[in-house]
């Protein structure tokens, strides 16, 4: 059975009504990222942090899987399939993907906020105050930006391995996440799904 390895990014999640990372002019939700999603933000003020993510879990209780999630559900019936996705939402769980690997963390998750490892669940609100069972605050699961990408090795090792490369929804310009498609074997043929690419497609 051929392997297929999936690589998607906001682009996916839009139909669904997720908001993109960067919607308008670098601004996310009305917030410049460095103010939402870097350790120096959390650390200057947590409680906006947590309040930021703790809005986009609601927004994503609200949300469903769309025809794109499912479709690469049903791909699984005649290939190998792993997915590794950029978003830190749930809906290629939720549609029914039976293998993905969360480059930049998940929102229904919480961590630490002094070891990365130490990760639980988390469907409801994080306050200032809730504490990990290491005694520190609980922040977000969350890869912020100069922040290193535990799954990255993962993630090479199952592109590594790819007899198709798919890459939907992303543009593949954040890194270490756009250096990904360089570790698939030189014989396997890349696709690039998106309706507005803004990168040359690749294929062989």
């Amino acid at each position: 059975m051929k392997h297929i390895s999936i690589l998607t990014g906001a682009g996916i999640s839009a139909e669904s009504g997720v908001k993109t990372f960067r919607d308008h002019d670098g601004l996310w939700e009305g917030h410049d990222v460095m103010q939402v999603a870097t350790p120096q933000a959390f650390e200057k003020n947590p409680g906006l942090v947590l309040d930021f993510y703790n809005k986009r879990r609601q927004q994503l209780l609200a949300v469903q899987p769309n025809l794109a999630h499912q479709r690469l559900v049903d791909l699984e019936t005649q290939f190998n399939v792993d997915i590794i996705t950029q978003n830190v939402d749930d809906l290629h769980e939720r549609a029914g993907s039976s293998q993905v690997t969360h480059l930049h963390g998940e929102l229904k998750k919480a961590r630490s906020s002094e070891n990365s490892y130490e990760i639980q669940e988390c469907h409801n609100d994080i306050k200032l105050g809730d504490l990990s069972p290491d005694g520190s605050q609980l922040r977000p699961h969350i890869v912020w930006f100069g922040e290193e990408v535990p799954a990255m090795d993962q993630a090479i090792q199952i592109v590594s391995k790819a007899d198709v490369l798919l890459i939907v929804g992303t543009s593949m310009q954040v890194y270490p996440a756009a250096g990904l498609k360089d570790f698939a074997p030189s014989t396997t043929p890349i696709y690039f799904v998106d309706p507005a690419p803004s990168m040359e497609s690749y294929g062989n």
